[in-house]
Parts: C-alpha cells; structure tokens; sequence
C-alpha cells in the first residue's frame, strides 16, 4: 500500500456512512473519504466531537457531510431502518459504510469479565455492526459500486490472554464477511470485506500498550491508503477477504 497513490476524485460522487466517525481511524477515515470526493455521513454518540469533524470537512473544502449522532449501543431493528431511510431521503444514495466504532473496556482475565460487559462487546462491535448493514443493503445494492468494511482487530485473527469478549466480537467479523461474501452473488456490485489495521496511535492503542512510544507507531493517517483502496472503485475485485494493514 505505500505505493499506491489514489487519485484525487477516487470517491466523486458516493455516499459513504462512516460509524466511529467522531475519533480515532473513523476521523482519519471521514476526512480522507471527503478529501477523494465523497459525501461523508458521520455517525458517533458524541454530537459535540461529530461537529467538529464536520467543521474539518467543510473547512478544507470538501463536500457538506451529513451528521448522524447515534448509540449503536442501543441500536434496534426498527432506529436502524430509520437511519437508513433518513439516509435515502436526504442523501439518496449509499456507496458504502465503514464500521469504525468499538467497544472496549481494558484488558482483563476471562474470569474477571461480566455478562453485561459481553453483552456490551458483543453488541457494539459484532451485532451492530451486522444489523446496520442489512438495514442499508437495499440502497447499497442500488449501487452501481458498494463496499462495506468491518474493522477487524489483530487479537481477534490471532486470540491471545486478557483480550476477552473484545477479541471474541472483532472474531465474528471475519465469519460475517466470509459468509455474507459467500452468499453475495458476484453479478452484484457489492462487496464485503475486513480490515485489520494492526498496531496504529490511536487512544484506544495507548490503553491497551501504554508503554509504547506513540511516535514509532504508524498514525491513522499512514493507514488511509488501505481504506481508500477498499473503499475505492480500484478494490472491486476484492471480496470477502481478511486484511491485515502492514508496512
């Protein structure tokens, strides 16, 4: 990926929803999203965070976004086909979605987690995850080009202690995306994939590694090539695949 330089109007003209948007890679992701072209929907619980990622977008000149503030925590068959429907009424299209947001509470033995923590994890990083993708596939398949990305966790490709309920749900997003891929027919402009951004500087990196130096990690940003390539039309051919960000 460190070759691979996308044009500036890689995204012209798509709608791409963005959960996580407020922070983190979501951030990075919303802001690269509108530099290449596109219109950015915002989705986070912190309304005040989500604005000024906004107010980023609108100040470089990218296209106006759209703001969703929105718990997934509390996400239910019936809010989550309201969005998608506040998405087709005001957007008309979608080209994609990213699922960026997470849950995580620290590193801790198995036998200290609770049902309710799971409940949680399971929730915000597996269930909703699913659930608003199928509440937005009818407009993604109107499509003429849609990629859906789940943001994997490399503890969950690879389970190791203390990591829990969180690495179980990053888990499951490997099986959904080989499934869904597997039941998505390869007529259909729509395709379906993980990635897993590794070790990155990001607040959620400094809880879990706290010894690390920030400084030799990579930053959200050196990390854009891989989101814009999958969410670009230049990845069409990639479908239900497991990928690993690297150096």
């Amino acid at each position: 990926m460190k070759d691979y330089s996308p044009r500036p109007d890689l995204l012209a003209g798509r709608v791409i929803l963005v959960t996580g948007a407020s922070s983190g890679l979501g951030r990075a992701a919303s802001l690269a999203f509108a530099r290449h072209g596109a219109t950015v929907a915002l989705l986070a619980r912190n309304e005040a965070k989500l604005e000024a990622v906004y107010d980023e977008i609108i100040a470089a000149g990218g296209a106006e976004p759209a703001m969703f503030p929105y718990d997934l925590a509390v996400a239910d068959d019936r809010s989550l086909e309201t969005l998608a429907g506040t998405l087709a009424h005001h957007l008309k299209r979608l080209d994609g979605v990213l699922h960026s947001a997470h849950q995580f509470y620290n590193l801790t033995p198995l036998a200290l987690q609770t049902l309710d923590q799971w409940q949680s994890l399971m929730r915000v990083n597996l269930i909703a995850p699913f659930a608003l993708t199928r509440a937005c596939l009818p407009l993604l398949k109107q499509s003429p080009d849609a990629s859906v990305v789940f943001t994997g966790e490399t503890h969950g490709h690879q389970p190791a202690a203390f990591w829990g309920g969180y690495a179980v749900a990053k888990s499951g997003l490997e099986t959904l995306t080989r499934i869904w891929a597997d039941e998505i027919s390869p007529e259909e402009n729509l395709r379906i994939n993980t990635l897993i951004p590794g070790q990155v500087a990001t607040s959620l990196r400094a809880r879990t590694h706290p010894g690390l130096d920030p400084d030799t990690l990579p930053s959200t940003d050196d990390l854009m090539p891989w989101y814009l390539y999958l969410m670009g039309a230049d990845s069409t051919s990639v479908r239900g695949q497991i990928i690993e960000c690297r150096n």
